[in-house]
């Protein structure tokens, strides 16, 4: 035990003391904001008005579809041949044909473009001459213009979960946000250090430094030591990430003299609090509201306010670790059983099979998390980590998260003695092509 602790001591210490270690954890935060901020610019402003021209031979929609962000629709008056040939010309992207008989054969629209029509502005299409086609059937049978405005309403629900405890306000947005970030972030922190264990040992098995250190160590503690080591890196850069995030918020609270949560809640219970004939009930509703209206900060922080934040940090610590050791194990093993990195390649591929699978799974089951698919992969000891971290923001039977967690150190320690098995030959075996049947026979080789 005392050898696996100075090799963990070893390779901690001399990671964290690198300048790239360094350099990544005060830029980390910085560096996922900016990357989150890029991707919410790109696609809000990747977003281009498209030039719509309709031509109606049932004279039904002229005018009636209204101009959004995303589309602006204009009415030539041409016959569609002379359209098809001209509208390109003209300035529009998108060319709509709507024949005479529409209402009995609506399946007869036909989009015209240049090149392929993107399925956004197929379906902004579809769905604006669908609404005019519903309007015209109402007000063929008997019913007006003011009533069908009057029935389009917005219903802006609330939330609320229901346990032994009470009720809690709940935000789905929120949940889906957190679980989906904690996800990706197990992700990458899983590829990220998984490559640094693999690519550690295979340096040193290329250098030929594993011969010195070999002879006073055995295989598995050296294994068992670095992996360990490497795990305590992530998590120490995991937790200055928190820290600075934490510290950086609480500073620029400080100079606007609250935080942003009490700044939003007080704006709104000073307006609230004018009205003093207001029932409690009515009081909470309204503050919901005005929340809402007062902007993204405000939404932002009262849905956070509905999250378990405490369980779901330890959650993720815990996933994290062990979806990284699980995975760091069978990196190691690649790294110790070949020569160079080009021939990790044809190692790489089953291992990466999985973790690239849960992300994919991932978006199914935030949109179902208590469904089959997410209950068994999140039982998988192989995808639970990215899995599991969708789900728990969402709220986990216990059973089911002790279950998981027990699959997952079992999974661990599988993973383990079959790393351990391979590295233990591979790391002292040089300038031999190695195959899928040469690494199974390193599994059971007696010795």
């Amino acid at each position: 035990m005392n050898t696996i602790f100075i090799i963990i001591k070893r390779e901690y210490l001399v990671r964290v003391r690198k300048k790239s270690f360094i350099i990544m954890t005060i830029l980390g935060p910085l560096l996922i904001t900016a990357f989150y901020g890029v991707i919410g610019w790109a696609a809000i402003s990747s977003i281009n008005q498209k030039k719509i021209a309709v031509v109606d031979d049932s004279g039904l929609f002229k005018g009636k579809f209204k101009q959004t962000k995303e589309s602006a629709y204009a009415y030539p008056k041409e016959s569609l041949d002379v359209a098809k040939k001209s509208f390109v010309k003209q300035g529009y992207d998108v060319l709509v044909y709507i024949p005479k008989d529409v209402i009995e054969q609506p399946k007869t629209v036909r989009i015209f473009a240049e090149k392929s029509v993107s399925l956004d502005v197929q379906n902004n299409v579809e769905r604006a001459i669908s609404r005019e086609i519903e309007t015209i059937k109402l007000n063929r049978a008997g019913i007006t213009q003011q009533v069908i405005e009057d029935a389009k309403v917005n219903v802006d629900a609330q939330t609320i979960s229901l346990s032994e405890e009470g009720e809690k306000n709940s935000s789905s947005v929120a949940t889906s946000i957190i679980g989906g970030a904690c996800a990706v972030m197990i992700y990458i922190m899983m590829l990220i250090y998984g490559t640094q264990v693999m690519r550690g040992v295979m340096e040193e098995k290329t250098n030929r430094i594993i011969e010195v250190i070999i002879s006073s160590v055995k295989p598995f503690q050296l294994m068992l030591g670095k992996i360990i080591g490497v795990a305590l890196v992530g998590l120490t850069q995991f937790l200055l990430w928190i820290v600075l995030t934490v510290g950086l918020l609480t500073i620029g609270s400080s100079m606007l003299g609250k935080s942003p949560k009490e700044t939003a809640q007080s704006a709104v219970t000073s307006r609230v609090g004018n009205v003093p004939t207001m029932s409690a009930s009515d009081r909470e509703a309204m503050e919901r509201k005005m929340a809402a209206a007062d902007g993204p900060a405000a939404n932002i922080m009262a849905a956070i306010d509905t999250l378990n934040l405490p369980l779901i940090i330890s959650c993720f610590m815990f996933y994290f670790l062990g979806g990284y050791l699980l995975y760091s194990a069978l990196f190691g093993a690649i790294g110790a059983a070949v020569d160079n990195e080009t021939e990790t390649q044809q190692f790489m591929f089953p291992i990466m099979l999985p973790i690239i699978a849960s992300i994919a799974f991932a978006q199914f089951v935030v949109r179902d998390p208590d469904g089959p698919l997410a209950f068994w992969t999140s039982m998988i000891p192989f995808t639970s980590p990215v899995i599991m971290m969708v789900r728990i923001p969402f709220g986990v039977p216990g059973w089911q998260l002790a279950l998981s967690m027990v699959l997952l150190v079992l999974g661990f320690l599988g993973t383990i003695w079959l790393a351990a098995r391979i590295y233990r030959v591979g790391i002292l075996m040089y300038g031999k092509k190695i195959t899928y049947k040469e690494l199974s026979k390193w599994v059971f080789y007696k010795g």
